[in-house]
């Protein structure tokens, strides 16, 4: 069912008003710049008018650009006593276009988040009116929920659901002495749940929605590290009909932004994707997507990263030292497939976010026991042998040779050393859909089992 039915023709235009004009900026290349640094997209939610005007848009609670806002509308006071007039004990970390505080609000003791917008900026006021416009047409559970807005004057601020864990950037990077690294099963579960919201986006809202700005610092957790994505305020509506693009400035953050988007302002459901690898990146290898510190050459990860796929060997030196080899190799070899399938040069070439999550979610459900001993080639980074070897033949034991799963034998020599990363990814989507159909099968069998002991209940009270 679609997400945007009152999305049509010049209602769409609200959220993408330069689709048109901007091809004609098509033949002149768009070069990003040395640092992006997250610049606020805001032309393509409306028109550079008067700041008067652009107050009176936002501050319209029936109807913006046509499209009806359900979400509860806050007096400034209100959040401002929620959040103990915004003191430093509030505040949570910076947002998008502002500052985010925790706040809970007298009227129901809920906890929420309140962001709020930077009144220095106009640019700001647009991506507001993006992100109320995205956040109430669109409902899922890998997507924060936006509670309400305040429009009080030139106050701008938005109220979320509280996520009590913070980003995933929090969880993965500068790590302080006493906060313990994310496990591989947590690091897979994660990467599936947000590939879901990417996915729900792309192929379930109409029309789809490029979210822009897939990193791992708007990858919000809650309980139990569930992941849900935030800030759209870059996001666009994609292309419908027969285009194969939309044209726009180029926004984001540098490091993450597809080099075809970077490189031309040709946004596709695919520059997604390529973020979504950038992070799946970040996850496996607990680096940044850009660090100054470390040495030349090893500064931007997918440049660093990307080498090292053609060589089966130099693969074990990608996972996360934070994990001290607690992981299996299996499950490294495949989802680094993925994460190279996604950070492909040529858009065409990356996998669909459907296949993306349907590889990852495998992966998820194939829980590792972290208290597995790792083997010394793991600690060390390097080797190609699984902590979980079996003692005769060289093979890895995974949890499908334990019982569960396909029950498909991967080997470390042989075959599986030649599997290009699509192949590894339609094998896990095998795997997947094996199971699937298993589920199913018995879930079929014993719904049968349960008819046909109720006609013979039946019966029996019949004859009886």
């Amino acid at each position: 069912m679609g997400c945007f039915p009152c999305f049509e023709s010049r209602r769409g235009e609200a959220l993408n008003p330069d689709s048109g004009r901007d091809d004609a900026r098509e033949e002149h290349p768009m070069v990003v710049p040395p640092h992006i640094d997250r610049v606020p997209s805001i032309a393509d939610s409306v028109n550079p008018r008067s700041n008067s005007a652009s107050k009176r848009e936002a501050h319209t609670e029936k109807d913006v650009s046509g499209v009806n806002i359900s979400a509860h509308t806050f007096a400034f006071r209100e959040l401002a006593a929620a959040t103990k007039n915004f003191r430093d004990e509030c505040f949570l970390g910076e947002g998008g276009f502002g500052r985010v505080y925790k706040g809970r609000l007298e009227s129901t003791s809920q906890i929420v988040a309140v962001k709020q917008l930077d009144r220095n900026g106009l640019q700001g006021n647009r991506e507001f009116l993006v992100e109320v416009l995205m956040l109430s047409l669109l409902h899922h559970p890998n997507l924060v929920s936006l509670i309400g807005y305040c429009a009080d004057g030139d106050q701008r601020l938005l109220v979320y659901e509280f996520m009590p864990l913070g980003s995933l950037e929090d969880h993965l990077h500068d790590l302080p002495p006493d906060k313990e690294p994310l496990d591989w099963n947590t690091r897979m579960k994660i990467a599936a749940g947000a590939a879901k919201g990417l996915e729900y986006l792309h192929d379930k809202a109409t029309p789809p929605v490029i979210y822009r700005d897939f990193k791992s610092s708007n990858i919000l957790l809650g309980e139990s590290f569930h992941p849900k994505l935030s800030d759209f305020g870059l996001a666009k509506l994609g292309p419908t009909g027969d285009k194969s693009h939309v044209s726009t400035r180029v926004m984001g953050t540098y490091g993450y932004c597809a080099p075809e988007y970077a490189m031309t302002g040709q946004l596709t459901v695919k520059s997604d994707v390529y973020s979504f690898g950038v992070v799946l990146l970040e996850l496996i290898t607990g680096r940044k997507a850009i660090d100054s510190t470390k040495p030349h050459g090893e500064q931007n990860l997918v440049a660093w990263a990307r080498p090292m796929f053609n060589d089966r060997r130099k693969l074990p030196r990608l996972a996360d030292s934070k994990l001290q080899g607690r992981f299996p190799m299996r499950g490294l070899y495949q989802a680094l497939a993925v994460a190279s399938m996604c950070i492909q040069e040529q858009a065409a070439s990356r996998p669909l976010i459907a296949d993306v999550v349907t590889a990852l979610s495998y992966l998820a459900n194939q829980a590792y026991d972290p208290n597995t001993s790792p083997a010394s080639s793991n600690r060390s980074g390097g080797g190609d042998h699984d902590e979980r070897r079996s003692r005769g033949g060289g093979r890895m034991i995974t949890k499908n040779d334990e019982g569960g799963g396909s029950g498909r034998k991967w080997e470390l020599e042989g075959s599986e050393k030649d599997d290009s990363p699509r192949e590894i990814i339609g094998m896990l989507k095998k795997d997947f859909d094996r199971e699937k159909a298993v589920a199913e099968a018995k879930m079929w069998g014993e719904n049968l089992r349960e008819k046909i002991r109720a006609n013979a209940r039946d019966t029996s009270n019949t004859n009886g």
